[in-house]
């Protein structure tokens, strides 16, 4: 997680990314608020805290504001340009957080949920597990972890990420190794569901992917794991 990378990139974010998907027919936007709409729809209730690990230039916050109207939100980066561009976007609907890529900066058990979108990728692999149990500590026990990254074996997904300036040091990640990641921090009753089958021009058929997520072709994945509680 190279601070000085993301802030190189921060002021060009969405419109590199909206550069890089242009085949799914989709805006940033739409792949931002699928995903806490998965939260919304997989969780019960609303949690108290909310940690976006990795939630950069803040997308995912006005959806998270939307979806979970009365949580208090963190959003933790490692790059300070990309927070200070969330905190002017969205002022006083957040914590920004800086990160120094290794300790997250609160208590034991601080947030009910966790939720991390296509960050690990970025991450050098050995790091992943160190990451992951800490994610683990601030996760309070019972609370979620949701997890999305995109898919390698969806050609399209591979098409964007090699079209992405800011993903050029990427290194996908297979939901299997990931889930194996994820049991050795020592998360439990991991789910994995595959995502974005359909591109904008065959949205009248996206109505079906509720059948397709345990297919491994959908563009993007989630896991999402519990902690044991005491």
């Amino acid at each position: 997680m190279l601070e000085a990378e993301f802030d190189r990139f921060a002021a060009e974010y969405r419109e590199q990314h909206a550069a890089s998907i242009r085949l799914s027919g989709e805006t940033p936007e739409y792949f931002a608020e699928y995903k806490i709409r998965d939260v919304a729809e997989a969780i019960a209730g609303t949690p108290r805290r909310i940690l976006d690990f990795g939630g950069g230039v803040g997308n995912s916050l006005p959806y998270m504001r939307r979806y979970f109207p009365t949580s208090e939100i963190t959003i933790l980066d490692p790059s300070a340009a990309s927070l200070d561009i969330a905190a002017k976007r969205f002022p006083g609907q957040a914590t920004f957080q800086h990160f120094d890529g290794t300790t997250i900066p609160f208590a034991d058990g601080a947030f009910d949920l966790v939720f991390t979108a296509c960050v690990f990728h970025h991450i050098p692999a050995a790091e992943h597990v160190g990451l992951l149990r800490e994610i683990g500590r601030v996760l309070a026990p019972g609370g979620s972890f949701f997890l999305f990254e995109h898919n390698p074996l969806n050609p399209l997904t591979l098409h964007a990420v090699r079209n992405c300036a800011f993903d050029e040091n990427a290194v996908l990640i297979g939901a299997g190794e990931m889930r194996e990641r994820f049991a050795a921090a020592g998360f439990f009753r991991s789910e994995t569901r595959f995502r974005l089958f359909f591109p904008r021009f065959l949205a009248k058929l996206r109505p079906l992917e509720r059948y397709l997520t345990g297919l491994p072709l959908g563009a993007q994945y989630f896991i999402r794991a519990a902690k044991k509680t005491a």
